[in-house]
């Protein structure tokens, strides 16, 4: 009979399950059995004898079972209905990624071989297991079917992903009843810090770290820290922790407790919690009170830190109590007594002190006598002598000095210092140093329109008039006689100690020379001198003996006289008919026929000398000229200062 004819043959299996459970040793996975048959060494010196495999011959030794001697063969176990149909039920529960029970069955080098009661043995990486904690052979556990079979043929599990999963059906849950469990920060990122908790990896925002603001966030770095799941995002596998919700449930309870208790007067321990520039927010174990920077100190702070760093332990009392709003207020200052309690004993009037400059204004300064205490210097009550307009001019911020307490008010709570008071005063004796009449040296020190200041010692400054610099000159500015930084001599005119004021004159150094002059100026003569001015009613000339006379026009039109005065220059020369000198108003009054709106009189002038000729009346004596002389000589020396023009030709027009 052929090969072809005879019945089929039937290698005999391998019974590999009995194999495996007689001896429990570690196997590599294997995915696939291959018999190779060992072929007998030949010696390499002996010739190989080729094989016609087309030859029956080779298969004679095969030994030929029957399918009866199959069945019949012992390795063949009988497998009930009921077993058959359950191990098949099996395979079509098993589906990918889901979490099945397995069993350890083997291991090598790279992977850890579990059966699954699959058909066929799952793996996985030994990386995902601890070296130090491998597990048994026939050791159950967890796994993840990741594939049911990879490019070679092999079941994929992972013990990871399991242990993941079934880790984060178990934060589901814990989400949904508030759980606190406990996690470990293994790492710091950009915005908090990441918690592993048992397995699957949370956020913990660094705002949720604590109720007070964590500045050094590496120091929880591998430490155990209680959280609760405040946010669980199924889609995003995210999950976000607090440990702030906690402490502030805690806090809570601790912070009814204490309300119930908390009343104005309270003394309290606390600890700094923030600090910012209005004041202090101190943490009362469950409350926080505000330390405002008024009621830090009795004496002047710039900044809260001066005085309080951040976690300092301080106590503090309640000054008020909001208990609908839930807010204290606290008091440091409150705790001592009030500085002003005895500060008239402390501080007596009439005794010296020494304090800090703490503030400067623009009419004094605020002395720190101690804490809450100040007193202020006025500007006045800094020198005796000295115009100080401003005291920062002599004192800085921070200066330390000494003054002298002028008075207290208790009730408004301030205290005038003084610091001239230290030294004698100048002007108690001032009379006696500078009698009237005396002469003295001084230095101009400054220029006003009205006069000039002169200093006769240090501090002591007397004024000369405008009207005290000359005795024939109508003074308009100092400048004019004098300037800033001169040397000259005065004359003491007047002494007020209660007002401190001197009065000098500058002129008065000399002889008056209006006797001479009223002799020299006799009424009647013709003189002559240099104009100097042309005003709107008169024209001024300079005459011998620094003396200057006026020529005052006469009644006519406004557009007359702007007309007369525009023929007359300065510089040139003019002459006039002396009808009196003043010595007052230092002028000589001259008469001028021209200027006098008297033209149509030929013989004016000479009516004007005849008349002045027969006066029997001294020079030095006021004349008694006509009316309308005097009305003209009066009213021009009125107007005699005034340089503006007139603008309109009426008479009854407004001067500017």
């Amino acid at each position: 009979m052929s090969v072809t004819e005879q019945e089929p043959v039937i290698e005999q299996p391998i019974d590999s399950q009995k194999s495996v459970d007689s001896a429990p040793i570690e196997v590599a996975p294997v995915t696939s059995t291959k018999i190779k048959e060992t072929a007998p060494e030949v010696p390499a010196n002996e010739n190989k004898e080729e094989l016609n495999y087309l030859s029956s011959e080779l298969f004679s030794e095969i030994r030929q079972v029957s399918f009866e001697d199959f069945l019949d063969n012992d390795v063949i176990e009988e497998v009930s209905d009921e077993d058959q149909e359950r191990y098949l039920s099996t395979f079509s529960d098993i589906n990918e990624r889901e979490i099945i029970p397995g069993r350890v069955i083997g291991m090598n080098e790279k992977e850890v071989l579990i059966d699954i009661g699959f058909k066929s043995e799952g793996i996985i990486s030994r990386n995902e297991f601890n070296e130090n904690a491998l597990p048994e052979i026939g050791e159950k556990l967890d796994v993840f079917l990741e594939r049911m079979e990879d490019e070679s043929g092999k079941t994929v599990l992972s013990k990871e992903k399991a242990d993941f999963f079934r880790r984060w059906i178990e934060l589901r849950n814990i989400h949904e009843t508030g759980e606190i469990i406990s996690g470990r920060i293994i790492r710091r990122i950009k915005g908090g810090m990441i918690v592993d908790l048992n397995g699957v990896q949370a956020f913990l925002p660094g705002s949720q770290i604590d109720v007070r603001p964590v500045k050094d966030f590496d120091r929880f770095i591998d430490t155990d820290l209680d959280v609760r799941v405040v946010k669980f995002n199924e889609f995003r596998k995210n999950i976000v922790v607090s440990h702030k919700v906690i402490l502030e449930e805690s806090l809570k309870e601790q912070r009814e407790a204490l309300f119930k208790e908390l009343e104005v007067g309270s003394i309290l321990e606390g600890r700094v919690k923030n600090i910012t520039d209005f004041g202090v927010f101190i943490d009362l174990g469950g409350i926080d009170g505000l330390l405002h920077i008024t009621d830090i100190s009795w004496g002047r702070i710039n900044h809260p830190s001066e005085v309080i760093e951040m976690n300092d332990a301080i106590t503090v009392k309640v000054i008020e109590y909001d208990e609908e709003r839930k807010r204290v207020s606290l008091g440091l200052k409150q705790l001592v007594a009030h500085p002003w309690d005895d500060v008239e004993i402390k501080f007596p009037v009439g005794n010296v002190v020494k304090g800090k400059v703490v503030s400067l204004t623009n009419y004094g300064c605020f002395i720190e006598l101690e804490p809450g205490v100040e007193g202020l210097i006025h500007v006045s009550e800094i020198s005796w002598t000295k115009h100080i307009k401003n005291p920062s001019e002599v004192y800085t911020m921070g200066d330390e000095i000494e003054a002298k307490v002028l008075s207290i008010d208790i009730d408004d709570r301030k205290i005038s210092l003084g610091v001239k008071q230290l030294t004698p005063d100048p002007w108690d004796q001032i009379e006696e140093r500078y009698m009237v009449g005396t002469v003295h040296k001084c230095k101009i020190q400054n220029l006003t329109q009205f006069g000039a200041f002169a200093e006769l010692e240090e501090g002591i400054d007397g004024l000369i008039h405008v009207s005290d610099l000359s005795w024939t000159k109508v003074i308009k500015h100092p400048k004019e006689v004098v300037e800033k930084g001169q040397e000259l001599e005065v004359r003491i005119l007047e002494v007020s100690r209660e007002n401190r004021r001197i009065s000098l004159g500058y002129r008065q150094v000399f002889e008056d020379p209006w006797p001479e002059i009223v002799n020299h100026y006799q009424a009647g003569n013709e003189i002559s001198g240099e104009i100097i001015r042309v005003l709107d009613k008169g024209i001024i000339i300079q005459l011998e003996m620094d003396v200057e006379g006026i020529i005052p026009f006469g009644k006519m039109s406004k557009r007359d006289r702007k007309a007369l005065a525009s023929q007359y220059e300065v510089g040139a020369n003019l002459s006039g008919i002396v009808m009196t000198v003043a010595p007052d108003d230092k002028k000589v009054v001259l008469y001028k026929e021209e200027l006098a709106g008297t033209g149509k009189s030929t013989n004016a002038t000479n009516e004007v000398k005849q008349y002045l000729k027969n006066q029997d009346t001294d020079s030095s004596e006021k004349l008694d000229l006509p009316q309308e002389l005097l009305d003209m000589a009066s009213e021009a020396e009125k107007d005699g200062i005034s340089d503006e023009p007139e603008d309109s030709d009426s008479e009854t027009a407004t001067e500017e």
